[in-house]
């Protein structure tokens, strides 16, 4: 079925950004429904990637290009260790591999194969596990992981070494990688030597170098949620389709479809 919209805002708005804050597409994708004439504007095929639409003017996307949208898969995957979340090095295995019919829980419109391109949307390093979001959905990986995205993910952390005040603080607020300062950081105390650390970056291996840094070891860590996403009951090695309403979810909590 088509989608169809008149939009009712003053300024003109250039076609594609419109799209990504309408939680269409993202801008790249509408660039490619433009250049292969699935988009009109008042009946008439936009043919320029740059055209603005205006107030009082319709928008129609054709029926193969929200068929074509429609098959953009996002997948809730409870990632083990010793899985990488994207492209790996010679002899390592990534996490896609476990995609498959017998380890998925509920239904999909279908399995992704090794020829489908399908990108993790905020890694998890080999060593870890927990909830690992992979997406070809443009819009939703904006608001998980785009330039203005706030969406805070949550860990569960075991760790060796005493656990004081003062390392606690430093962890919060007061720790620089990279010659980079840090976020502040939400981290408690979770159970006997586990910490709950909840952050709103992402730099690589951040929590591992975190800890290190005020002499803790991390021997186990489990991501449990990613913004409004929680992993759930959802069992190591298991996948499942990511719902229309936590789609809503994640794009209303990340900001995606402001300017």
């Amino acid at each position: 079925m088509s989608w169809t919209r008149t939009y009712d805002e003053d300024e003109p708005q250039r076609v594609n950004r419109w799209l990504a804050q309408s939680g269409v597409c993202s801008r790249r994708e509408a660039e490619a429904l433009i250049a292969d004439g699935l988009v009109s504007i008042d009946g008439a095929r936009v043919d320029d990637v740059g055209r603005k639409i205006s107030r009082g003017q319709t928008l129609t996307l054709a029926d193969r290009g929200a068929a074509r949208l429609e098959t953009r898969l996002s997948v809730v995957l409870h990632k083990p260790v010793g899985y990488v979340s994207g492209q790996p090095e010679p002899g390592l295995i990534p996490a896609v591999r476990l995609l498959t019919a017998r380890t998925l829980v509920g239904e999909a419109p279908f399995i992704p194969d090794s020829r489908m391109s399908l990108p993790p949307v905020g890694r998890l390093d080999m060593d870890s596990r927990g909830l690992l979001l992979l997406s070809e959905d443009g819009v939703v990986a904006k608001a998980v992981i785009g330039p203005n995205s706030e969406m805070d993910k949550e860990y569960l952390v075991r760790v060796e070494g005493r656990v004081t005040t003062q390392r606690l603080a430093l962890l919060r607020h007061g720790l620089a990688l990279d010659g980079r300062q840090l976020r502040p950081a939400q981290v408690s105390f979770a159970g006997e030597q586990v910490l709950k650390f909840v952050l709103t970056e992402g730099r690589n291996r951040q929590i591992r170098r975190m800890c290190e840094l005020v002499d803790l070891k991390v021997v186990d860590l489990l991501r449990t949620r990613i913004g409004p996403l929680r992993l759930g009951d959802l069992p190591a090695g298991r996948w499942r389709v990511l719902t229309a309403e936590e789609r809503a979810a994640m794009i209303a909590a990340g900001g995606a479809l402001r300017p």
